[in-house]
């Protein structure tokens, strides 16, 4: 991702700048949308606060992050979540880098395409652990597994029946399921929609502190405040245990001052209007990209049924254009900037990536709507130019 903000600020882009469209952007918009609460701007700090805090967050944040997945997920389960099944991060990637931490010498499958920065997380734990690329859960039997929920590029989702067969294969061979579910807010229906409800695989765990599953999500995509760098790891409490011994080498813990204005942000009005409004508004711009991507003569198959991004497939267009390199390269001149096929593609092993990516280009839907539809216009002029 790096590279590719490099690249188009070497053609003159700036943060901010209204000339360019970021189609590349890895956050939502953030201020605000319809049907959304208002954007909380203010905190009341207590004294303590502006102490270290403890290295799995205050207790009162992580007894309402375990409140918030029962009240979603566990209504009519036995067993519960409770403060002690949650450890707070300073954002996604130290949540991601404490559990492979915690994981112990396993083999970790993942498949591809998925998050770009399981890379170099993957990379930095070998030889402790050994990653292996899958087709699926399923392709083989390994220690652990970890994915995207919705998969960042994809969009997919697995929900329903298919998430509760899934978490059932993997107790059956005793693998142990680290889920990313930072898009898990970001749901449509078949027709395009907002869908009813977000997804978790915290559905389908029988005994919260016996499943192997640990969930990783925050505040950064799916209540629409990155900036925040809140984040959290669900899962058994003696897991979460051994996550805060590592988190004390690791990063020390969370800002308390963030964790206090994150109360508001967890509380149940507050959580439910913010995430219905998120999947009625993205769904709506989700509309825009994805009608004019094809117009342009982009293929987006399967359709997302998740995330903020389109996986399209540029092989049917025009030289340049066919290739991730030359569209990306391409849309820079108008000022449009995207993220090659390639930054997806994992080797954390360094065997030399595969390439099946290269016609493929991620389009993100998360600036507002009229930035997204000007986006979606300069691809299209694009395209006619090569035409």
């Amino acid at each position: 991702m790096n590279a590719v903000l490099a690249a188009a600020a070497e053609r003159g882009f700036r943060p901010g700048d209204p000339d360019w469209i970021n189609l590349g952007q890895g956050q939502p918009e953030i201020g605000d949308i319809p049907g959304a609460p208002p954007r909380i701007t203010r905190i009341d700090l207590e004294p303590g606060d502006h102490a270290y805090g403890p290295v799995s967050g205050v207790r009162e944040v992580r007894e309402a992050v375990a409140a918030h997945y029962n009240r979603l997920y566990r209504g009519g389960k036995a067993s519960k979540y409770t403060a002690d099944n949650v450890s707070i991060t300073a954002g996604g990637r130290i949540a991601l880098n404490r559990a492979i931490a915690a994981i112990g010498a396993v083999t970790v499958g993942y498949t591809l395409p998925d998050y770009a920065a399981y890379n170099d997380i993957l990379d930095r734990n070998m030889p402790r652990i050994a990653p292996i690329a899958m087709a699926s859960a399923a392709d083989g039997v390994v220690d652990a597994f970890l994915m995207s929920n919705p998969r960042n590029p994809s969009g997919q989702v697995i929900a329903g029946a298919e998430l509760s067969g899934l978490m059932q294969r993997l107790r059956a061979s005793r693998t142990a399921l680290i889920t990313d579910e930072f898009y898990s807010h970001y749901i449509y229906a078949a027709d395009g929609g907002p869908a009813e409800r977000p997804v978790s695989a915290a559905e389908f765990v029988d005994d919260v502190n016996h499943d192997p599953v640990l969930i990783i999500d925050g505040l950064t995509k799916n209540f629409r405040y990155p900036g925040w760098r809140l984040g959290w790891i669900v899962g058994p409490a003696e897991t979460i245990r051994v996550i805060e011994r590592l988190g004390q080498d690791l990063d020390g813990g969370t800002s308390q001052v963030v964790q206090r204005a994150a109360l508001a942000a967890l509380a149940p009005a507050y959580a439910d209007a913010e995430t219905t409004a998120v999947r009625a508004t993205f769904a709506h711009k989700r509309s825009i990209l994805l009608t004019g991507l094809r117009a342009a003569g982009v293929r987006i198959e399967p359709e997302p049924l998740g995330t903020f991004y389109l996986w399209g497939d540029l092989s049917g267009l025009p030289a340049p254009l066919n290739t991730a390199r030359g569209f990306f390269d391409a849309a820079l001149d108008l000022r449009v900037i995207t993220v090659p096929g390639e930054a997806f593609d994992l080797d954390p092993a360094g065997t030399g990536r595969s390439g099946r990516f290269d016609t493929f280009m991620r389009f993100s839907f998360g600036p507002p709507a009229d930035i997204v539809a000007e986006g979606a216009r300069r691809i299209g002029d694009l395209v006619g130019k090569y035409s």
